[in-house]
């Protein structure tokens, strides 16, 4: 698959895995604002019905006031009256407000009239003047009354209760009675406004004047829960939908890495191809050469033949071996012979052996093997091989414009550990490729240089076998300037 159809795939997924959020988190806003405005709208019509319930208590409070007042007075001795007054016709208010005089009246016609209609009217004027002077009562007087008296607490907590349940609103609550500019007159225990987010008020006794009106402020301590309720269903949707986008990311990852190994395999193939092709011609020609009986009756020309012969055989044997060392790199356990090695001794050993290939280039090469204590556990040849393929990798990545210098040293930065540092003044490494040379397949780019060929995995392998060793591997480059590997491993105690 092209790398353009990964990507525009990644393009729509993102796309419609972002919208699929955007709705779900748009659904959740969108039921949680219609969650809080309907329990706002309960809330404010049990807060209404508690102030219209303390009303009536306040009016039926006077109408039994004003009656206990009539009922005295009716009971109140009185002298008999020496005639029976004429019955006016007059419909006035006023001439029934003087209360006593009215009983007696109404005392009077009961006993003087038997008209039913007349005894009816008359107590409608009464009834009517009594009203009319309760509500001026009200009007006058109810705002004296101290608000604990006209509402209190027990009264109050019991009225909205009731209204809540009675609209569905079934959760704790604390409320508080206070004066409009905030002053609380009473509350309960654990009524802290500051604590939540909405405090729901309604004025009580809406008549009342306004520099002597009380507020009833209520406030739900569970009220998130209680909208949250209401959307928890989507969490489980939301939570598929997360996993999906992960799933997606990461099967993306998965692809592109996919795609790059087999970009690496492909070059690998290439160049394992030209490496081998090159020896074995070499070993063709130098066998067709050994047909030629010239060749053979000269002895010069036929140590020449079987030189190259052998040399091409060791080049060989040694690209055979780089291939066979990514079998390591495909089993969770490579099979490892741990033993008692003397680092300075095995490094010495390598160094001998690239002497003369650098000092045919016309380079040299210094070992400062100062460890005191170089004494480590490795699997001898796999050391060995990682301290050949950097000196391999320095030799190969050399700049032209200068000698080849390189240098090996160890040392004990402390009394566990050994320290092992190969340094050379190549080309260098950029710090793109520095993050990437230890891994498998990975070649650093040559620039113009075309000589240079190998499997990109050299530095894989050499990393590979030095954690295994227990140890780390860290890199030092500049581009022009050389690159410096610095090795440490534990020392065997």
């Amino acid at each position: 698959m092209k790398k353009s159809t990964i990507w525009i795939l990644t393009g729509v997924m993102t796309l419609t895995f972002l919208g699929l959020l955007y709705v779900q988190i748009m659904y959740m806003e969108n039921m949680v604002k219609m969650r809080n405005e309907q329990f706002k709208e309960l809330v404010t019509r049990s807060l209404y019905g508690v102030s219209s319930m303390l009303e009536q208590n306040e009016t039926k409070y006077f109408l039994d006031q004003d009656l206990e007042e009539a009922e005295a007075i009716y009971r109140a001795p009185r002298p008999a009256p020496s005639y029976i007054p004429p019955i006016e016709t007059r419909d006035t208010t006023a001439d029934y407000i003087d209360r006593p005089a009215n009983l007696s009246r109404l005392r009077d016609l009961s006993s003087t009239y038997s008209t039913r209609q007349e005894i009816l009217k008359g107590q409608y004027l009464y009834q009517k003047g009594l009203l009319n002077e309760v509500i001026f009562t009200i009007l006058s007087q109810a705002s004296d009354r101290p608000i604990t008296e006209r509402a209190d607490s027990a009264t109050v907590s019991d009225y909205l209760a009731s209204e809540l349940e009675h609209n569905g609103v079934k959760l704790p609550f604390e409320f508080a009675v206070s004066l409009r500019n905030g002053g609380i007159i009473y509350s309960t225990d654990a009524y802290n406004p500051e604590r939540q987010t909405d405090v729901y008020s309604q004025v009580l006794f809406a008549n009342d004047p306004a520099n002597r009106q009380h507020m009833l402020n209520v406030t739900f301590p569970t009220k998130s829960d209680y909208i949250f309720s209401s959307i928890k269903f989507m969490i489980p949707s939301f939570a598929f939908t997360l996993v999906l986008m992960i799933v997606f990311a990461y099967t993306i990852v998965v692809a592109f890495r996919q795609k790059r190994l087999s970009e690496m395999k492909n070059d690998f193939i290439n160049n394992m191809t030209h490496e081998f092709k090159t020896p074995i011609s070499s070993i063709s020609v130098a066998a067709q050469m050994l047909n030629d009986d010239s060749v053979r009756k000269s002895d010069k020309r036929l140590k020449h033949v079987a030189s190259v012969i052998i040399d091409e055989t060791k080049r060989l044997r040694f690209q055979v071996e780089k291939v066979l060392q990514m079998s390591l790199f495909d089993r969770k356990n490579a099979t490892m012979r741990m033993e008692e090695e003397d680092a300075n001794g095995s490094i010495d050993s390598v160094i001998n052996t690239f002497k003369l290939r650098v000092e045919n280039y016309g380079g040299r090469i210094a070992a400062n093997l100062d460890a005191e204590d170089p004494i480590i556990n490795v699997d001898r040849m796999h050391f060995t091989n990682v301290i050949f393929n950097l000196l391999d990798n320095a030799i190969k990545y050399r700049r032209d414009d200068v000698p080849l210098e390189l240098a090996v040293s160890t040392r004990n930065p402390d009394e566990d550990t050994l320290e092992i540092i190969i340094a050379d003044n190549g080309i260098g490494i950029s710090r793109d490729d520095q993050r990437k040379i230890f891994e498998k397949f990975y070649r650093v780019s040559t620039g113009n240089r075309h000589d240079v060929k190998g499997f990109g995995l050299g530095l894989a392998y050499v990393h590979k076998m030095i954690t295994l060793f227990g140890g780390t591997i860290k890199v030092e480059s500049e581009q022009g300037v050389g690159t410096k590997f610095i090795i440490t491993l534990p020392l065997l105690k």
